[in-house]
């Protein structure tokens, strides 16, 4: 029996901890991550095809969405039984959207962001992994493990209204320790702020509205156009009756309406700093974060468009500000859907 417990873990419970971290949020459910399982080892890259450049041109987000997806391996592998010990050595992301060198090519059709049209078969190269994450000794899982690795399959982004009750403080407490555990804080609007924040994410979204391309990208990855990534229609949520809270136009200016909570408990999440180290770092705190309030039977939703316009996050927090979430409680949200984990794999 101890023998047994010694052996690494095999391939296919890698691939399973690929397919929970697959799990993971990210910006327009755009999946932006690929794998290579190595025993006892995963190494995680960015997918350059799947950065969105108009609203994320430098790739911020997109490593925050592949921090979210290490941590869930992070997660799944010590769930399985193993210590675990990650290498992060993010680079910051390709500008382009198909090629890039230094690396085994991967071939395959890749999609235009902008147009969404499928291309010739052409060779796709991802640079040297962004973290490296090794199953180490087995260790049992602690109680904290157990309980988000079981809020993994029901952390779900909710983009519906939200009763208007007031988040318990006991709650919010853990959910700002989770923060702190990744290296990053979560500060709690109070009213002022709360009002403040959402006419800057609605100045946001409509600078966002009058870039170039902007309607052809959210396109790309929203509503009819979904397949295995992206936002499907029944996904997108209403538009807020009483224009307090920005809403993503998703489904399209002729979507449903209905009345949001007027004072939403609104949430940023901030780091020390601002290179491609902190924004993987702080896709980890999120999704401990979003993973605590799952556990905890919260709704959330990411309020993506005041971190997007540059102006506009720097007026949020004195530390630069990664990602503004809305908490409350709400309707049981649907699971978006996941690419096949062949499509994910080098």
């Amino acid at each position: 029996m101890e023998a047994t417990r010694l052996v690494p873990p095999s391939r296919q419970i890698l691939l399973d901890c690929v397919r929970a971290a697959a799990r993971a949020p990210s910006l327009h459910n755009s999946q932006p991550w690929l794998f290579r399982v190595d025993p006892p080892a995963i190494e995680v890259f960015a997918d350059p095809a799947r950065r969105l450049p108009v609203v994320d041109p430098v790739g911020r987000e997109q490593l925050i969405s592949v921090g979210a997806a290490v941590f869930t391996l992070r997660i799944a592998m010590r769930k399985a039984g193993y210590r675990v010990r990650v290498e992060l050595s993010p680079a910051q992301p390709d500008t382009s959207p198909i090629t890039r060198t230094g690396a085994s090519p991967v071939t395959g059709t890749v999609a235009s962001p902008i147009t969404g049209t499928v291309a010739s078969p052409i060779t796709r190269t991802v640079a040297s992994p962004i973290a490296r994450i090794v199953a180490d000794r087995p260790a049992h899982a602690d109680a904290v493990t157990e309980s988000l690795a079981a809020a993994i399959p029901h952390r779900h982004t909710n983009r519906w209204p939200f009763a208007q009750v007031a988040v318990p403080a006991d709650a919010i407490a853990q959910l700002q320790d989770a923060a702190r555990q990744e290296d990053a804080t979560l500060t709690v609007a109070d009213p002022t702020a709360r009002d403040a924040i959402l006419g800057l994410a609605r100045e946001a979204d409509r600078w966002l509205h009058e870039r170039p391309h902007y309607a052809e990208e959210i396109a790309r990855w929203t509503g009819r156009n979904a397949r295995h990534d992206g936002v499907p229609e029944w996904a997108a949520g209403p538009w807020d009756a009483l224009e307090v809270m920005p809403v993503r136009d998703f489904a399209g200016s002729g979507g449903p309406r209905e009345p949001f909570e007027p004072y939403p408990t609104i949430v940023v999440l901030a780091t020390d700093g601002d290179a491609p180290l902190d924004w993987l770092r702080a896709g980890q705190a999120l999704q401990r974060v979003l993973l605590t309030a799952t556990w905890l039977g919260l709704a959330t939703t990411p309020i993506s468009q005041p971190v997007e316009v540059p102006a506009v996050r720097a007026k949020l927090t004195r530390r630069p500000a990664q990602m503004v979430l809305r908490v409350g409680y709400g309707r049981v949200a649907g699971q978006t859907p996941r690419r096949p984990i062949s499509e994910m794999l080098l």
